[in-house]
């Protein structure tokens, strides 16, 4: 657990956890990315289904960048508490 991949940055823009548990047959994943728009507005963009398949996606509008970067990290405790791990994309 003290692997440098469990840790996420201090204010991060973008996370990618996954939580893999093959006797309970969960393969899930959860991707978090904060951006601006078109208005001035931050958005915190929520993925989140099964590895392998196209997972649902929900947006969250925020007034800005530090309140949507506030908002990713929180989501991504609330999933690392829960059992997911911070991975890169890549793996």
């Amino acid at each position: 657990m003290n692997d440098e991949s469990d840790q996420l940055p201090l204010f991060p823009e973008r996370a990618y956890l996954r939580k893999i548990v093959p006797e309970a047959n969960q393969w899930r994943f959860y991707a978090l990315t904060a951006i601006p728009t078109l208005f001035g507005e931050w958005a915190v963009m929520r993925e989140w289904g099964r590895i392998g398949s196209p997972g649902t996606v929900r947006t969250d509008l925020h007034a800005d960048e530090g309140e949507a970067i506030t908002a990713l990290a929180e989501i991504a405790h609330k999933k690392q508490r829960r059992g997911y791990r911070a991975v890169s994309q890549a793996e």
